[in-house]
């Protein structure tokens, strides 16, 4: 390249950097505002259940058993991740990005140390583990669940049993049946399946034709700061079942044959279970729809639509109406500590907390795919907005008040499509900024999930 057009290209590189750095720091800003609003809330007296605002958090500097081997991970993903995943074989690239996400994941949580960190996430009073004792036939607790989500009853679920369709619930009570019951194992369980979710968005991506963008954001969906939630809540694994349904599906959607059908078949399984994992995961319906109408294939959207039609007759035929749940959660909502958290601050602050989960590298990729619309591929681009506009519906509803860091997991993931649009040369500092981000998190806070 000549000098000249070295140097017009270094001119056109340094005002993006310099919008993209702005970008950052207006969320920085966010971040900021949200917590002096916050913290003057407390001090007024309004109970808005955050210790940390606007994260569910308190401030506890300290290091664990897991800090060493989070530091090493991040090290080695900033240094070799970009490289590695351009050039390795694809499969291999996979399981490697899975393995390595799990690592980051687990020993973020390790931080806070076994008990603490996995052991006693799902375990409290308010979580899925403590009602698990209570069910003797899993049709039988199928078959009642919607009678003891009320709590104004003697005998009703707990906070975060209630609050959910029985799917996630089931999960739990199975894990128990064959031996794998307890706060570590489950932690565990979690923490594989939701950290497989950045490997099911670069699946979903390479099927739409956009090989190259999805190895670009590999290595930024292993180190979301996401994964200090990941580690451990079922909002985790709820991202991996959702983005593994749409992968399935655009998998199906993009070729042909059996193996196709199979794929299809077993992505709307999966996207009908989501259905009973949250109420809240009905607007990761948007994800799969965009599949379907970029690729239009019918055949395979017949098929997707027939898994999802499968769960739902399994759950109905059980003697769980989800509509009748929904009803029953929104008047427990209602009466939760959600009627002292104030619309006017969560519709805003909601977004504070949501950018500690996707950090500044999400923030610059988003800025730079709003100034240029068609730099991403269709596909990318669709499934990134689908994931914001989840977000927003989410956000607007006033069902979203609050914890958002965790709850929002499922579209979380998403947001990492954009991180493709950074330069290579810049992709490293990137890097090392999501993961100084999710350590400072961990070793700064001590966070409930």
């Amino acid at each position: 390249m000549s000098a000249p057009a070295t140097r017009a290209a270094r001119v056109t590189r340094t005002p993006d950097l310099r919008w993209d750095l702005m970008a950052v720091g207006a969320a920085a800003g966010l971040v900021a505002a949200a917590a002096l609003v916050g913290w003057q809330l407390l001090h007024a007296g309004v109970n808005i259940f955050l210790g940390f605002p606007p994260l569910l958090a308190q401030w506890l500097p300290h290091v664990g058993p897991g800090t060493p081997v989070a530091l090493v991970t991040a090290l080695l993903v900033v240094v070799h991740g970009p490289r590695l995943a351009a050039r390795m074989d694809w499969r291999l690239l996979a399981a490697s990005a899975w393995g390595t996400a799990v690592v980051w994941t687990l020993s973020l949580a390790l931080v806070d140390g076994w008990q603490r960190g996995v052991v006693g996430r799902l375990t409290s009073d308010q979580e899925y583990l403590y009602d698990v004792p209570k069910v003797g036939s899993v049709l039988g607790m199928l078959r009642t669940f919607s009678d003891h989500i009320l709590t104004n009853q003697p005998v009703h679920w707990t906070t975060h049993v209630g609050a959910h369709p029985p799917g996630v619930f089931l999960l739990f009570v199975l894990l128990d049946r064959i031996g794998l019951g307890g706060g570590g194992a489950a932690g565990l369980f979690v923490i594989l399946v939701g950290s497989s979710a950045c490997v099911a968005v670069a699946v979903a991506l390479r099927a739409l034709g956009a090989e190259d963008l999805a190895r670009r954001t590999l290595p930024f969906g292993v180190l979301l700061p996401g994964a200090v939630w990941v580690g451990v809540s079922a909002d985790g694994m709820f991202a991996g079942v959702l983005a593994w349904g749409v992968a399935l599906l655009a998998l199906g959607a993009t070729r042909r044959g059996r193996r196709a059908d199979g794929a299809a078949l077993t992505g709307g399984l999966l996207l009908g279970y989501v259905l009973y994992l949250s109420y809240g995961l009905a607007l990761g319906g948007l994800l799969p729809l965009v599949v379907v109408a970029l690729t239009r294939a019918w055949r395979s959207a017949g098929f997707a639509v027939l898994g999802a039609a499968l769960v739902v007759a399994a759950f109905t035929a059980a003697g769980f109406w989800w509509f009748t749940g929904y009803e029953d959660v929104r008047v427990i909502y209602a009466a939760s500590i959600a009627q002292t958290r104030p619309y006017w601050y969560f519709v805003w602050a909601d977004l504070a907390a949501l950018a500690f989960a996707v950090g500044p590298a999400v923030v610059a990729g988003l800025r730079r795919a709003a100034a240029a619309p068609r730099a991403l591929p269709a596909g990318p681009a669709l499934l990134a907005s689908a994931a914001v506009a989840a977000v927003l519906l989410a956000d607007v509803s006033g069902m979203s008040k609050g914890e958002v860091e965790r709850i929002w997991l499922p579209f979380a993931v998403w947001l990492v499509v954009p991180c493709g649009l950074l330069p290579r040369r810049q992709i490293g500092y990137w890097l090392a900024a999501q993961a100084l981000l999710a350590l400072a998190v961990n070793h700064l806070l001590l966070t409930v999930w």
